[in-house]
């Protein structure tokens, strides 16, 4: 399969192919990115590698290089010559034409035989946050998920505490995965070239904190960051602040604290003596 910009243009014109911006539709054209998230990922015979969004299916041909069997979702069925013309040669690809937060996916994988499940994708930028909780609360039993992203989202995935980008979904997400960036990437390697820049983001299932009441948690978390200027006293005026306020006073804090100043394990202790 040849990546050049040219090449896949004219695939595309010959399929009068048009881009469509409700998809959020931005194709790889660049082999060398393709290689890299390939390699990173440690893909290997015994996984079931599901990616969403295989657009022209330059991500999709190397995947199916490297895994047992791939899983795709796609929803623009009018990709659907374009993708069997140029993965023709694998006989280790699905492709489901449908939206993929609408799908079963426990009941679309239970076919195949695999050791490790992997989401790979470049995943279209209006419904990545969607993507990612649907695989959390659907309960899909992936080990790794390996995803390009619009930048500014991602910085949001993997924030830290006291920074800008910190926040309910930070924590939320961090309670699930340990998450990290594993590449930068340039605008200009997509076509059409979109508006922002990206990075491949990098989610290891974890072992998750003991909780006595895990909605309590979340519904903290959210709670504390109603209102990002307000401080926790203001923001969780409806939970035992006398309770709050002696578990934060072990990490040097109080009620004057705002929620950016909390990770992970703080939250979890003030849940659990709620």
């Amino acid at each position: 399969m040849e990546y050049s910009p040219k090449k896949i243009k004219d695939i595309l014109e010959i399929n009068n192919f048009n881009f469509k911006k409700k998809f959020g539709q931005n194709f790889i054209i660049d082999e060398n990115v393709i290689d890299s998230i390939i390699n990173k990922a440690n893909i290997d015979r015994n996984t079931l590698v599901i990616e969403i969004g295989p657009g022209f299916g330059s991500l999709t041909y190397k995947l199916a290089k490297n895994a047992k069997n791939v899983l795709c979702y796609e929803i623009d069925t009018s990709l659907k010559k374009i993708l069997n013309d140029n993965l023709k040669e694998f006989s280790n690809i699905e492709i489901i034409y449908n939206d993929f937060l609408k799908q079963d996916i426990k009941e679309d994988i239970k076919k195949y035989n695999y050791e490790k499940l992997y989401v790979v994708a470049n995943l279209p930028y209006y419904i990545t946050t969607p993507i990612l909780i649907k695989i959390i609360e659907d309960n899909i039993a992936v080990e790794k998920i390996v995803v390009m992203v619009q930048k500014e989202v991602g910085d949001r995935f993997k924030a830290k505490p006291n920074s800008k980008d910190y926040s309910s979904l930070s924590v939320y997400l961090n309670y699930y995965f340990d998450i990290k960036k594993i590449l930068d990437i340039s605008r200009n390697i997509f076509m059409p070239k979109p508006n922002v820049d990206s990075i491949v983001i990098e989610f290891n299932k974890k072992e998750r904190l003991k909780l006595k009441n895990e909605q309590l948690f979340f519904n903290l978390v959210r709670d504390a960051f109603k209102q990002k200027r307000k401080n926790l006293r203001n923001n969780l005026k409806n939970y035992n602040l006398e309770k709050i306020n002696n578990v934060l006073k072990e990490y040097n804090l109080d009620l004057s604290a705002r929620a950016e100043q909390l990770d992970i394990n703080i939250f979890t202790d003030i849940a659990n003596n709620l």
